[in-house]
């Protein structure tokens, strides 16, 4: 889905991925240059209108993710994904860390045959330069229906910085970002 802003007729693309608990790449990527918006939320599950509660069952079938509106004149789909390789671990099945079950899965839900394209292309990257010693295992798939996260999920390091897991866990993931990506880094979060 792409959407046009009026003030200068610039096209916005979507990305929507999954790399584990949401409140990790919410906080990256709200910091990248490029990104107008980042909603925590669920995805990929047969159960319409799923809750966290429903989702940390592991039933749902749902994964955590992020659905980002980007400008891809000022940051590429392969950029964005980039930096999700190297934010998260792609080469875990259905965890990242102390999370476990398939809601935190490494997944791309592509919207468009070009980004499918160039998922695939990342991976088969990654694959064949051995950076991982395991092979990836991140799932591409044709992005399903979209549900927002409930409100409290949404700019949760932002609003909660020092709570235990933002720092054990959310925070390195952004320091990673910032030391790797610092070109990335949005203006004003520099």
């Amino acid at each position: 889905m792409n959407e046009t802003l009026d003030k200068n007729q610039t096209t916005l693309e979507r990305a929507t991925l999954g790399g584990g608990c949401f409140w990790c790449l919410e906080a990256v990527y709200q910091q990248v240059s490029g990104v107008k918006s980042v909603v925590s939320g669920y995805a990929g599950g047969a159960r319409p209108n799923p809750t966290y509660e429903a989702i940390c069952t592991g039933v749902t079938g749902h994964a955590e993710i992020v659905d980002i509106l980007f400008d891809p004149q000022v940051i590429s789909f392969r950029d964005l994904l980039e930096i999700f390789f190297v934010i998260h671990d792609p080469t875990t099945l259905n965890y990242q860390g102390n999370d476990h079950g398939t809601q935190y899965r490494s997944v791309i839900f592509t919207h468009s045959d070009e980004q499918s394209n160039i998922a695939h292309e990342v991976v088969k990257e990654l694959d064949d330069s051995k950076i991982y010693s395991r092979a990836v295992v991140t799932q591409i798939d044709v992005a399903p229906t979209i549900f927002p996260a409930e409100d409290y999920h949404q700019n949760y390091f932002v609003q909660h910085p020092n709570q235990g897991y933002c720092m054990a866990v959310v925070a390195p993931k952004l320091a990673k970002f910032r030391a790797k990506f610092k070109a990335l880094i949005a203006p004003h979060y520099s």
